[in-house]
This record gives structure tokens, sequence and C-alpha cells, in this order.
């Protein structure tokens, strides 16, 4: 089977409950047997808990995009309790992000650090979202030296990606991106397979919405890409995400 540790099949600003109901379904038809609806806030957060409580193969995290520090609303909360659910399998998507302009560095590293130590004090593993933020991004998890977690949606260089695989146990995210761009590619054994829904796309589905039964498309390119076959990238990529968030 193949399962999507990454998307948003959740949030109701991209996807009706009918939509959702149907692309379960497509899903199941390709194989995906497991799919994990990340969170971006606290109330999103808590959207992804209410559609995995719905559907039996859907997942949830908990986390706090580093975004939502740019939202003058936002205000840190100090002993940040979990609710207890067995289908909450991580802490994400959390991390740092200096894309936009206005970005703030100390305020983004208080929030990932408080992050970091929920998933210490819940033992969850954790999704990163790092973009043009890594060295930041490596001084802040030589502090918590036994997090583990996988590099959602990697989008850095060569130099970046050998760093992440020598210096950390963390797995990196393959998503459609890599259909269509020059990305390194990881290792098959630090690799896990995710969409991102409704963004990124793979070929030949780009610039439509995305959802999780593209995940085949995925692992049809890796196969092409590593020149193995696709059941071994099946059994590979659902043993790495199995081993990280023990679904």
């Amino acid at each position: 089977m193949l399962i999507d540790t990454h998307c948003h099949l959740h949030d109701k600003d991209f996807f009706t409950d009918e939509q959702a109901k149907e692309m379960l379904a497509r899903a199941e038809k390709n194989d995906i047997k497991k799919i994990i609806c990340i969170g971006t806030s606290h109330q999103d957060s808590l959207a992804a808990k209410n559609f995995a409580s719905k559907n039996s193969q859907v997942f949830w995290t908990y986390g706090i995009h580093p975004s939502e520090t740019s939202n003058p609303n936002f205000s840190f909360t100090p002993n940040l309790s979990l609710p207890q659910d067995p289908k909450l399998v991580a802490i994400g998507e959390v991390g740092l992000d200096y894309h936009f302009d206005g970005y703030n560095k100390k305020a983004q590293t208080k929030l990932f650090e408080q992050m970091l130590q929920l998933a210490a004090t819940y033992n969850l593993p954790v999704s990163f979202h790092i973009r043009e933020a890594f060295p930041d991004f490596f001084a802040v998890i030589n502090n918590f030296s036994k997090v583990r977690g996988v590099v959602h949606s990697f989008t850095d260089n060569k130099k970046v990606l050998k760093r992440i695989l020598n210096e950390t146990n963390f797995y990196v995210g393959v998503n459609g991106l890599a259909t269509y761009s020059t990305l390194p590619t990881p290792p098959l054994d630090r690799i896990l397979l995710e969409t991102d829904a409704p963004f990124l796309a793979p070929l030949p589905h780009r610039k439509e919405t995305n959802e999780p039964s593209y995940i085949l498309e995925i692992a049809n390119w890796l196969s092409v890409k590593l020149e193995k076959d696709l059941k071994t990238i099946k059994k590979e990529t659902t043993r790495n995400a199995k081993a990280l968030f023990n679904i």
C-alpha cells in the first residue's frame, strides 16, 4: 500500500465535505490506505482531528505554522496541552519560513522551540516546514537531540540535503514538486511520500488541485527516477512512514 504523509484534506477553505469524501474514495482505489492531515494553527489542527475521527484511514497532527507569527492576533500559549487521541501522530507542520517579507525570526524561533518541546513532552515526531531558513533550523534542532521527524516538501540544494542525511535521522518528504523540478532526490530509505494537497500536484496534473490519490503518480515517478520497481517503492516508503508515525 501507499501512505500520504502530508495533506490538508480537512481544510474547508479548499475542499467541501463532498469533495473530501470523493477524494478519499479515489485514494482507496489507488491503494493509498492511510492519510495524515496536517495542522497549521490551533483551530486548523482541531479541524484535522475532527476530520480524522470521521474517517478510519485518516490520522492528524497538531501544529502551528511559522507564518502564524505574522498574524497581528497571534500570541504564544503557555503550557500548551494536547488532547488524548490515538490518531494524533505528530507535531506539525512547524518550523521556520523566511520566504515572504515581514517575517519575524525571533518570534518564529520561539514558536518553533515551543513546538519542539511539545513534541518532546508527548514523545511525538515532527513534520518540519523549513523554507530558506536551514542554517537557523540546524542551530535550533541541535538543542533537541532526541527529536525525530520529516523535512516536509524539501526545496533546497544538494549541500543542505547532505547535511540532513548526515547530521540527523530525519526523513525527507517527496511530493509532486519533484516531478517537474531539479531538486535533489534523497535515498529511498529516507523518503516519505506526500501530496501537500491541495498544493503541488504532480505531473501530469500540474496546476490542478492536488489530492491524496496522486501519491501513486509520485510513486511511479520515483520508481523511474531511482530505477526501482513500483512494488519496492511502495514497500519502502510505507515502511518509513510506519516507522516514523507508528501507524
